[in-house]
């Protein structure tokens, strides 16, 4: 990064930050939580170091449906591979976006969502019109506490959504070969999984890897802002012209929470052999920040 750019950057983010009010702090068990204000966007941002703060949920209050950011309507790529979702489960709440989309366009929809943070779930509430009823429902544990658990119990999931990642900290153990297997155990037979993750770190190849090393195969959808979603599921892998064609007949009108299925679904690529050509991560090798702090190598 020259110098110019450099400094552009800097007069961005310091104008970024004039124009945004603080609407809501406070410092929970686990991160630094501010809610902002900025025009008609209402933003939950984390922190885990005092200094970083990142955007992890938006609502447009002239608009509320409206899917604000593109990895929110991307995890919902599943909906390509199981357009009737019966029961699904969400790990990692922020602002409740993806829930309540879900919510609404399928109101009979069993939904399970898992938030370690109280704290998030009290903001979710409070600012971002979030609700539970007796089939929404959200537990306050750890993701994967939360999977064994639901194994024992011999629990079931067509719709599987991983979405616990901020971008100054990954949960080590949500992003091993281990962890993958166990959530792929929580799969119906035409059980489906999304996982919200990134694209421009070091970490990639080591994501890809791992979960080429518990599923027998997966579509990246990547958007230039650098988010990837991870897409699999329980049966075989189709086409990709199979998901635009089921895009394209879509049963549910899903264009008010500003999702384009085709757009998303022609997104879709199979991974190359290079991009899973590194160590898998493991409950016992799992350097996730580190690797996600590097640059893409």
């Amino acid at each position: 990064m020259n110098r110019f750019v450099a400094v552009l950057l800097v007069l961005f983010c310091a104008h970024s930050a004039a124009a945004e009010e603080v609407i809501f702090e406070k410092r929970s068990l686990y991160r630094n939580i501010n809610v902002t204000r900025d025009g008609d966007l209402i933003c939950l941002k984390f922190a885990v170091r005092e200094y970083f703060f990142s955007r992890q949920s938006c609502m447009d209050v002239t608009d509320p449906d409206r899917l604000v950011f593109p990895y929110t309507r991307m995890v919902l790529s599943g909906l390509l591979l199981n357009p009737e979702p019966k029961r699904a489960l969400i790990i990692g709440l922020g602002g409740g976006s993806i829930p309540k989309a879900l919510r609404k366009i399928y109101p009979d929809l069993e939904i399970d969502t898992v938030e370690i943070d109280p704290a998030v779930v009290d903001v979710a509430e409070e600012y971002f019109n979030f609700s539970t009823d007796p089939k929404m429902r959200v537990f306050e544990q750890d993701g994967r506490v939360f999977v064994k658990r639901a194994l024992r119990r011999g629990d079931k999931y067509d719709y599987i959504i991983l979405d616990a990642f901020s971008g100054d900290y990954i949960p080590e153990h949500l992003m091993t070969k281990e962890f993958f297997e166990e959530v792929k155990q929580l799969l119906t037979d035409d059980g489906v999984l999304t996982a919200n993750t990134f694209s421009t770190s070091g970490l990639y190849k080591y994501e890809s890897a791992t979960y080429a090393a518990a599923f027998p195969w997966f579509f990246n959808l990547i958007e230039r802002m650098g988010n990837r979603v991870v897409l699999t599921a329980s049966g075989p892998q189709p086409e990709k012209s199979e998901l635009v064609d089921v895009a394209k007949n879509f049963p549910y009108d899903v264009e008010p929470y500003g999702i384009n299925l085709v757009r998303i679904a022609r997104k879709a690529t199979k991974p190359r052999r290079y991009e899973t050509n590194a160590r898998v991560l493991t409950d016992q090798y799992s350097p996730v920040n580190l690797l996600n702090a590097a640059g893409v190598r």
